[in-house]
């Protein structure tokens, strides 16, 4: 099959910035609408999904050439990343059933570290001193803020340790995205990769004998904002992006879901923040604007590994 790669634009048809706002606000949500719903984590997983691909279906009319085109190899990696979605979700939306909105999403600040180790082996991704700054920053300020919490239990654990494996099984789906999508438009990566997550969701739930079907409205509603709100303008965003920009990059704008989850906790459940958390949360937005800058400022200029990439959540 003939690469696409060429054909690929090399700079998005707008600023950067302003979607990697709009996604950060987004996922935000995501821990919030989570904690509305009393349903399994695996079935508002799966409507997640389903909504989610109902809602780009009247979209895909002119790419089904391009599916056409999809080689052998890149079906097994879409559906290896549809996987490593399913987890995510599976694993970190369960862990807010044990330890807090906070903790939780701090957690998840971790992945750009571990994209950036990842990034660098398979993709030869370099990063510059003045964006290493912006993000030691960024990870004393959530030092600070883990610092805050007072007291660990049993649960608490069992909460951070889900977070933690959510945010590896993130880590394979973005560095898969990545290499993947400069030979698949983002709009067929995402709808082939949700559908793989949606079928690995009901998979579960036929296996466990959960209920799919008898809820009541107000869940109904949550499922639906959930496709809506983290999904479509965080998450495919964030596919839209990684055509542009490296994984590290996209990866680092989690560090705001911390800050923008604490302020709706503290808003809708009343989980208050010490002045700890609030002086690292301070930190961990100064260290991402350091980042942002020192990568916009590399990506600015011509990279000599990027013509032999063939290369993300």
């Amino acid at each position: 099959m003939p690469s696409t790669s060429s054909s690929a634009p090399s700079s998005p048809p707008i600023a950067p910035a302003l979607p990697l706002i709009v996604g950060m606000i987004a996922i935000s949500f995501a821990p919030i609408l989570v904690r509305y719903s009393n349903a399994p984590v695996s079935v508002q997983g799966m409507y997640r999904m389903l909504f989610t691909i109902l809602l780009m279906l009247p979209f895909g009319a002119k790419q089904v050439g391009a599916l056409r085109r999809i080689s052998v190899k890149d079906w097994l990696l879409l559906g290896g990343a549809g996987v490593f979605l399913a987890l995510h979700f599976m694993l970190w939306m369960a862990s807010l059933n044990y330890t807090s909105i906070s903790s939780s999403t701090i957690i998840l600040v971790l992945e750009p570290v571990f994209v950036m180790i990842g990034a660098f082996f398979l993709f030869k991704d370099r990063i510059a001193k003045s964006a290493l700054l912006g993000m030691a920053i960024a990870f004393a300020g959530v030092v600070f803020v883990g610092s805050a919490d007072s007291g660990v239990s049993t649960d608490a654990v069992k909460g951070d340790f889900l977070s933690f494996l959510g945010m590896l099984a993130i880590v394979f789906n973005m560095l898969i995205a990545k290499r993947i999508m400069t030979r698949v438009p983002s709009y067929l990566y995402s709808i082939i990769v949700f559908t793989v997550t949606f079928f690995c969701f009901w998979a579960y739930n036929a296996v466990q004998g959960i209920t799919v079907i008898d809820y009541p409205p107000r869940e109904w509603l949550v499922f639906a904002l959930l496709a809506v709100i983290p999904t479509v303008f965080g998450h495919m965003i964030f596919n839209w992006l990684l055509q542009y920009e490296k994984p590290t990059t996209v990866s680092m704008t989690v560090l705001a879901e911390p800050i923008g989850s604490s302020i709706l906790g503290i808003i809708l459940f009343r989980e208050m923040i010490g002045t700890l958390q609030l002086i690292g949360g301070l930190l961990v937005i100064l260290g991402l604007v350091l980042y942002m800058r020192a990568e916009a400022t590399t990506s600015a200029k011509p990279r000599k590994d990027d013509a032999a990439s063939n290369i993300a959540s």
